[in-house]
């Protein structure tokens, strides 16, 4: 068997490891490194600074945990804002809502959304659509600028390193609480209760004080470290836990269902720990 193998280190005792067949594209952005890679078991993946962002064979579970827990939760959500998320996995999944009128997409890394076009066509498949407004900048500055504006926000973040950082800061989340309508809701992926407790600690005690309804949610995908991912909700008014059943209607998926919707918030004891 040809190509060779890759091994994300995901702390400094435990890695993950892959075959790659092929490089398709490196190169060190302005931002970070860039690498889009064919893997023998997860299809095209990209990488950004050596660590895994999204797979063709497991994109699905990140994207739609994003998009549908916070969209079946508001009652009419018309404008949504997504920062990060330059791949366009989630913005495919927000477009799958009638209700969404608008998609904001705010990447700071233009060579994300241009290799993702080129070598994982069905996850960024929906960034020409007519509803999607893609802005290449800052979603930190982005969010500071806003006011009132958006119905839902999604942060579709890499880890808490590089230009990344500051999306996981409490300024950042009052940020957020000002850009959102007075109804408003937003979700942000918090890595995983494996490796990263204290993270998801603060992060749920800083969005806490920001919020008056703050959920944590898992899913299992298994090219992220530990294979066990966390989300984080933060809403003014409405409890994804509180969902009424003519609130859901069908959408096409493969991971998310309405069952899921509310069972995806029952955490085992030792995540449950992290949020109280």
């Amino acid at each position: 068997m040809g190509g060779f193998w890759f091994t994300e280190k995901q702390t400094e005792n435990f890695g993950i490891t892959m075959r790659i067949n092929k490089t398709l594209h490196t190169e060190q952005t302005e931002f970070q490194k860039l690498d889009m890679v064919k893997t023998e078991e997860w299809g095209n993946m990209l990488l950004l600074d050596d660590m895994v962002m999204t797979s063709q064979k497991d994109e699905f579970v990140y994207h739609e945990m994003v998009a549908h827990v916070p969209l079946f939760t508001h009652p009419n959500p018309e404008t949504v804002l997504v920062v990060g998320g330059g791949d366009g996995g989630v913005i495919r999944e927000v477009l799958k809502h009638p209700s969404v009128k608008k998609a904001v997409l705010a990447e700071i890394d233009g060579k994300v959304i241009e290799y993702s076009k080129k070598y994982l066509p069905e996850i960024a498949g929906e960034l020409e659509n007519e509803r999607v407004e893609v802005q290449v900048g800052d979603g930190f500055m982005h969010i500071a600028k806003s006011e009132n504006e958006y119905d839902v926000i999604m942060v579709d973040s890499t880890e808490p390193v590089g230009p990344a950082v500051n999306l996981f800061t409490k300024g950042f989340y009052a940020g957020i609480s000002k850009a959102l309508k007075e109804d408003g809701i937003f979700v942000a992926q918090s890595d995983n209760p494996w490796f990263k407790s204290d993270l998801i600690r603060q992060v749920q005690s800083d969005v806490k004080e920001i919020f008056p309804i703050t959920r944590l949610y898992l899913a299992n995908i298994p090219t992220y470290p530990s294979g066990l991912w966390a989300f984080t909700v933060g809403s003014k008014k409405h409890d994804p836990l509180e969902v009424s059943e003519d609130r859901f209607h069908d959408i096409e998926t493969k991971y998310y269902t309405k069952e899921l919707h509310k069972a995806s918030f029952v955490l085992p004891k030792f995540v449950k720990d992290l949020t109280e």
